[in-house]
């Protein structure tokens, strides 16, 4: 199944972020207010939101093609670049000279004895909603590159470019020709009625149906009502240290335990990594509960990365083994989940 990734090509379309991280090393407390003072190490970026899930796409060797909104800015370049040195696809960005891209500045602290922490992070990004004519070029773009492509994955960050007009194109094209849907929906998720596979968190599938779910019952009758609401052939929650759950119409429901608890730096794209690799194995002929037991893994192995990482073909091997750590990136002895 892994090895048959690299015969897909996957369409993304989502909010694309540059991720940019100032790193300094704590030296002093400043005395204009009680917070460090950090001296100026690195600078790192990286692709963020909606486009961190065509990056794993690409590291487990398929083919991905990204549509987005950038701005005629210097991060809009960076972005872009960013996503071409990796492999992917960007001829349908689309770039807006109205707005800014987004992104994320974080601050980071790091020091000798102890992990780089984040002290604070600053969004740019423009609140104003976009232009008929950038609409109606997505859905131009997204006609374009799902001639070519095995399914469509909605990375939806919720900043305004997936509307129901876009996933209503997307339906179209899949009725059209064999098309797999499926939505990472950030709690968003009436928009991606009758997808083949809608993605979310705990969090946001509480809000949606106005409940706590706080028991294994509560996660049954959760995800029983969500696929009978949103009509799709299967809903997964990710559960973060409790792992994940799916209820699907061909396996029913399945509660999967995380495969990494003890191992975890940070949860920052690991969604990413799950929603990834779930779309690639539905499109390779996975069922349901095959896809979402490889995401599972791809998920614990993600957060033993710093930031957005993304894992390999060889590393998610490895995770079916109890191995499979990012190459390159440091691990940490914790308790927190994705």
């Amino acid at each position: 199944m892994i090895d048959s990734f690299t015969q897909k090509t996957i369409v993304i379309i989502g909010d694309v972020f540059l991720d940019d991280y100032l790193i300094g090393r704590a030296h002093r407390l400043s005395r204009e207010a009680p917070i460090p003072v950090l001296n100026f190490r690195s600078r790192r970026n990286l692709p963020g939101g909606g486009a961190n899930p065509a990056t794993n796409i690409v590291a487990l060797g398929a083919r991905a093609a990204q549509i987005g909104i950038i701005g005629a800015d210097s991060n809009g370049a960076t972005l872009q670049k960013l996503l071409a040195e990796s492999g992917v696809d960007v001829s349908g960005l689309i770039t807006d000279d109205s707005r800014p891209t987004i992104t994320k500045t974080r601050l980071v602290a790091e020091s000798e004895l102890r992990f780089p922490q984040q002290l604070a992070r600053l969004d740019t990004q423009s609140d104003e909603p976009l232009s008929d004519s950038i609409r109606a070029k997505a859905k131009e773009e997204l006609r374009r590159l799902a001639a070519h492509a095995s399914a469509i994955l909605f990375s939806d960050y919720r900043a305004g470019l997936i509307d129901a007009s876009l996933t209503d194109v997307a339906r179209t094209l899949a009725r059209e020709r064999p098309l797999l849907l499926t939505a990472d929906a950030q709690g968003d998720l009436d928009k991606y009625r009758g997808f083949n596979l809608i993605k979310c968190n705990r969090a946001e599938a509480e809000a949606y149906l106005n409940t706590t779910l706080s028991d294994e019952k509560d996660f049954v009758q959760a995800l029983d009502a969500l696929l009978k609401r949103l009509e799709a052939q299967a809903i997964l929650i990710t559960r973060g240290s409790q792992g994940l759950s799916i209820n699907a119409k061909d396996k029913g429901y399945t509660h999967l335990p995380a495969t990494n608890i003890a191992e975890v730096y940070e949860v920052t794209g690991a969604g990413d990594t799950v929603i990834a690799v779930t779309t690639l194995a539905l499109a390779c002929g996975a069922d349901s509960v095959e896809a979402a037991r490889l995401a599972n893994i791809a998920g614990g192995i993600a957060v033993r990365g710093w930031g957005n990482v993304t894992v390999t073909r060889e590393e998610l091997k490895a995770g079916l083994n109890g191995g499979g750590t990012p190459s390159g990136t440091p691990t940490a002895k914790t308790t927190a989940g994705y």
